[in-house]
């Protein structure tokens, strides 16, 4: 299902959603700063608040941010291109869910993209995506770091979900040996006793763009420590969320618990359409498994 917005012609890729004060905020990735949305309803009409970010110095390619509420803060953290950078992870910070977001730190000196900051017990982790280049399967894979602060990251990341399909093939001509996978948007929730860890997989052209999870039965609050097992069908690929009889390109996600039911808010195509817009379907989480209400 579409999310309903009062502008046309513009794309909602990679949203991420998030709640304060009874009120709704979507944001997601831009050309020249990150651009946001607000509701009363996530069923309802989104607003258009426009680039919520303010940079001291130059920056384009904002992918896939994520924002958190620590006391009176708002931190986002999103990764841009600055220079002769590629994708880099930075932090910023705001005084209210649509910023400005601006006083940016870079949180690492490599590929570092789609970030999901938690807080547990023990503290702050960030969640992203960056690339490993060893093993048969090499590519993007996701992985899991301290935060020392909201700007300071502990640099120790710890690789949680690693490739082991064809189907999260992103380039298939990198090498004739090694084609490159892709694991990546991941977003952390715990539910009764277990931890999931969703993702999307493959590459946004392809059929096999899709959305799946690991999970964990655990109390462990160090999130480096836990191991996440990957979602399958007797080991067979088995997503969550991907291409139907409606849209395709289906991905890059986030979930919220609205009214005591949880929901993916993704993005995907609608066939015949350009712009990637952000949709929302029902979730079951039950016992280590979730499944989708589409």
């Amino acid at each position: 299902m579409k999310l309903s917005f009062n502008v046309q012609n513009k794309s909602q890729a990679d949203p991420f959603i998030f709640e304060d004060g009874g009120r709704f905020y979507l944001y997601v990735t831009a050309g020249e700063g990150v651009e946001a949305y607000s509701s009363d309803d996530i069923f309802g009409e989104w607003k258009f608040e426009g680039v919520v970010t303010k940079l001291s110095g130059e920056g384009k390619t904002f992918w896939a941010p994520s924002v958190i509420k620590i006391e009176d803060k708002y931190y986002m953290y999103v990764s841009f291109i600055r220079g002769n950078e590629f994708q880099f992870m930075y932090a910023l910070c705001g005084n209210s869910p649509l910023g400005p977001f601006e006083n940016e730190k870079k949180l690492y000196n490599y590929f570092s993209i789609d970030s999901h900051v938690v807080k547990t017990d023990e503290g702050l982790f960030l969640w992203f995506a960056k690339n490993n280049e060893e093993g048969d399967r090499i590519g993007t894979r996701v992985y899991v770091d301290r935060l020392l602060d909201p700007y300071t990251v502990e640099g120790k990341p710890v690789e949680k979900i690693v490739p082991t399909f064809d189907e999260e093939i992103f380039t298939p001509s990198y090498t004739p040996e090694h084609r490159w996978h892709t694991i990546e948007g991941p977003f952390w929730f715990y539910e009764d006793g277990w931890q999931y860890v969703m993702y999307s997989g493959g590459c946004y052209q392809d059929d096999t763009y899709h959305v799946g999870y690991s999970a964990c039965k655990t109390d462990e609050q160090d999130l480096t420590k836990v191991e996440y097992k990957k979602h399958t069908n007797d080991d067979k690929f088995a997503p969550v969320i991907i291409k139907n009889d409606v849209e395709e390109g289906t991905g890059h996600h986030s979930v919220i618990k609205y009214k005591g039911e949880y929901y993916a808010i993704y993005h995907a195509r609608t066939y015949g359409e350009k712009y990637r817009t952000a949709r929302v379907c029902k979730l079951i989480v039950k016992d280590g498994l979730i499944t989708a209400e589409r």
